[in-house]
């Protein structure tokens, strides 16, 4: 079945090209349709389009769609083109006539967009609140461990004092911005565009405002033209924020690769969180971490494939727009993957305690050493031509530790601040 049929067929391969594995993507949206679908039968039933029978019977049969979907029995068999063209079948199998008039004042380009809209809030929020589960661990494990010393690297070389409090709060701060660009993916997909039908709007005179608050939406995306223009750039804000947490994933996988190595030998992960080697006995591989940190590389780039789908395309609907949902898709479900696997594996993460009795960690207080003399009243460029000269002729006495006051140093690491941030911000 398809919408838009005349009774003259088309060719098979045209069709296979043209419908590709939309069908297995569009079970994703099956409930999002059913549920648009029963705000739009509701809103003609209000402007009297659809009898009160009509209206009821519908979304009866709308919400048995529903149960349906969420019960693993809903399916798009190869003889529908799309989600659509199957629902409004169900509904016209059953009700007939009825059935027949729900696709009245819609397009399947306002159904898509509400479809995806509704999909995308529902994404955005369980992404929140899987970030927010990582912020809460690594907060605990940066106050657990907040006074065992770590070493801080630039240019890979050894350079001043960290700690493990520090390294766990730099990354749950860091997930504060990414929940603001998950708040600002949120704003923009929680806009309605039903009722823009095919991007022009209807003749007849529907009520837009009636599925904004059916919906649950905050607004209604009010210009039929701009409407159907958010097709691309709602997808593209909701990757470009995925992006951001991916970023925060893969940079801490990385730091947990590389802690991990025995040439640094800062954390252990237990057995059953490693691999091994199929020639080398003494393997424990961080897997899980190598393969969040390509994963989460791989969704970097979602944000600029779809801006390369969707860049110099002008205003109206275009098919290139179907091809959002190949990439979209399954980066959400790597995404939410990346997040489940990195809770479960980082709670069972080893701190190593007295990494700085390494003599080669000796240097990480050169600047320590220079503050203290500054403070005695030497200016800062002779004390600190004088530590470089003890490192030169091998006198240095490193002072092994020391205390920093400011506000995000080791020593004070603002942890309920971060916590309050955070509140704020989710």
């Amino acid at each position: 079945m398809k919408l838009w049929e005349k009774g003259i067929p088309t060719d098979k391969q045209i069709e296979h090209f043209t419908v590709g594995n939309d069908r297995e993507l569009d079970l994703v949206l099956a409930k999002y349709d059913a549920l648009g679908s029963i705000a739009h039968a509701k809103m003609l039933g209000s402007i009297g389009l659809l009898s009160n029978e009509e209206t009821h019977s519908l979304v009866k049969a709308l919400e048995q769609i529903i149960k349906d979907v969420e019960a693993g029995q809903f399916e798009i068999e190869d003889s529908f083109e799309d989600v659509h063209s199957k629902i409004e079948y169900l509904l016209t199998e059953k009700l007939g006539d009825a059935g027949k008039k729900i696709h009245t004042a819609r397009s399947r380009n306002d159904q898509v967009l509400v479809d995806v809209n509704l999909y995308l809030k529902d994404v955005v929020t369980d992404f929140k609140t899987q970030v927010k589960a990582l912020f809460d661990l690594l907060m605990d494990l940066a106050k657990q461990h907040q006074n065992v010393l770590l070493p801080g690297y630039t240019h890979l070389q050894i350079a001043m004092p960290s700690s493990f409090g520090m390294w766990f709060s730099a990354y749950a701060e860091t997930l504060i911005d990414d929940i603001s660009m998950l708040n600002a993916a949120l704003a923009i997909v929680d806009q309605n565009p039903l009722g823009s039908a095919a991007g022009y709007g209807s003749s007849f005179p529907i009520n837009r405002s009636f599925t904004t608050a059916e919906l649950g939406f905050k607004t209604l995306k009010f210009n039929s033209v701009a409407a159907q223009m958010s097709r691309g750039k709602s997808e593209k804000s909701v990757a470009f924020a995925m992006s951001s947490v991916a970023a925060t994933l893969a940079k801490f996988s990385m730091d947990v690769c590389l802690y991990m190595s025995q040439n640094f030998d800062f954390i252990g992960l237990p057995a059953y969180l490693t691999t091994g080697s199929s020639i080398m006995p003494h393997k424990k591989n961080p897997d899980v971490f190598e393969l969040i940190r390509g994963k989460c590389n791989k969704i970097q780039a979602l944000p600029y494939e779809i801006t390369l789908i969707t860049n110099n395309l002008p205003s109206g609907y275009h098919r290139d727009l179907q091809l959002l949902k190949e990439g979209l898709f399954p980066a959400i479900q790597n995404l939410k993957a990346c997040l489940d696997i990195a809770l479960f594996s980082i709670k069972d993460i080893q701190i190593k305690e007295h990494i700085l009795n390494d003599k080669k960690y000796d240097y990480l207080f050169t600047v320590d050493t220079l503050n203290e003399m500054v403070v005695a009243g030497m200016p800062f460029r002779d004390a600190y031509k004088a530590v470089a000269e003890q490192l030169e002729n091998g006198s240095y006495q490193s002072p092994q530790a020391t205390q920093h006051t400011h506000e995000g140093s080791i020593n004070n690491l603002c942890l309920d601040e971060i916590k309050q941030k955070m509140n704020n911000t989710f």
